[in-house]
């Protein structure tokens, strides 16, 4: 690589982001982020971990499937088009320093500032079929931190609904710059990423803890079987019966995945000239098709899993090489550094 080019990459801002891996991840993950950090490799120097950290903070009961899953969301990360020759890939594990700079963070953050976290009581109506009453699951925002911070993130793309748990980040990062003196961990500003609204096959919050998702890696004859149990227009009982689409969850999954037959597709619904059946079949076919470059991507990296670990092993050196310059500063002016 020619000195230029290095020099150029250097200049560039840098994004930090990742999911937990508590499962595959699916459309509401796709049209919510990947398709955004897919976006973003061009423009920025992104690094996209696998928070398996954060998931055992609500699985630690049964934490078997964490490291199976973790594979998991790196194959849909691939699959969905973040490249590792222009991003860093990486599982949050293998990189120690993340929980080093958590628990010395930990040490300015107020317990007041995580009681008052806006997510903190719907993350815990989410999982209420699980006992997430652990300090590791309270002062889950005090890791966030550290993770955005070890890599000294400029930005992070976050919806506007993520907006004050970013705003956590920040004030820890602020008051622990102002504690130790200078400007060590810099503050990350947000990336507003428009999003659509994208709701589950019970038009709750699409979400694993519902069940109520469609995998990104999910088989045809699965999707289909997906979609056809979706509800509907509460007010359309009949064929007949004129439809309502824009509060039409089947309709609304054209707005995003086919917006140029939405029109036409809202068109029949309105004047009964289809019914919930044929709107669900043909959006089925929508999603296989959406899903089918996804998937075919997906079957070649499984047959390769040698592969996966190098890419793993890759990523974790790339990723700790710029985490211990941090936590190296960060210790030095805590007193934990060498004398």
């Amino acid at each position: 690589m020619d000195q230029s080019k290095t020099a150029k990459q250097k200049r560039r801002k840098r994004i930090l982001s990742g999911m937990r891996s508590t499962g595959r991840l699916h459309l509401g993950n796709l049209v919510g982020a990947l398709w955004n950090w897919r976006d973003l490799q061009d423009a920025f120097d992104c690094f996209f971990m696998i928070a398996d950290y954060h998931a055992l903070m609500s699985e630690y009961e049964k934490p078997g499937p964490i490291a199976g899953f973790a594979i998991q969301v790196l194959l849909d990360y691939l699959a969905c088009g973040l490249d590792p020759e222009r991003s860093v890939l990486f599982r949050q594990s293998d990189v120690p320093e993340h929980a080093e700079l958590a628990l010395i963070l930990s040490c300015y953050t107020p317990v007041s500032w995580l009681e008052r976290n806006p997510t903190y009581k719907e993350q815990m109506e989410q999982l209420a079929s699980k006992d997430v009453h652990n300090y590791a699951f309270l002062g889950y925002p005090v890791l966030q931190a550290a993770d955005i911070a070890l890599y000294k993130a400029n930005f992070v793309p976050v919806g506007e609904d993520q907006l004050p748990h970013l705003e956590l980040t920040r004030e820890i990062v602020r008051r622990f710059n102002h504690l130790v003196g200078g400007e060590a961990l810099v503050e990350p500003q947000a990336k507003l990423t428009s999003s659509p609204r994208l709701l589950g096959l019970d038009r709750r919050k699409m979400s694993k803890s519902y069940g109520n998702q469609i995998d990104i890696a999910d088989p045809p004859d699965v999707i289909r079987k997906k979609v056809i149990s979706m509800i509907t227009d509460p007010l359309r009982i009949r064929l007949a019966d004129p439809g309502h689409p824009e509060d039409c969850n089947v309709c609304q999954y054209y707005k995003v995945f086919d917006p140029n037959a939405y029109e036409d597709v809202a068109d029949k619904c309105r004047t009964s000239k289809w019914g919930c059946t044929d709107c669900k079949a043909h959006l089925a076919n929508v999603l296989t098709d959406l899903l089918a470059e996804p998937r075919a991507r997906r079957a070649e990296l499984e047959a390769h899993p040698e592969r996966l670990s190098e890419l793993l092993a890759d990523g974790a050196r790339r990723a700790r090489t710029v985490a211990r310059a941090t936590l190296d500063e960060v210790k030095s002016l805590t007193g934990l550094g060498k004398l």
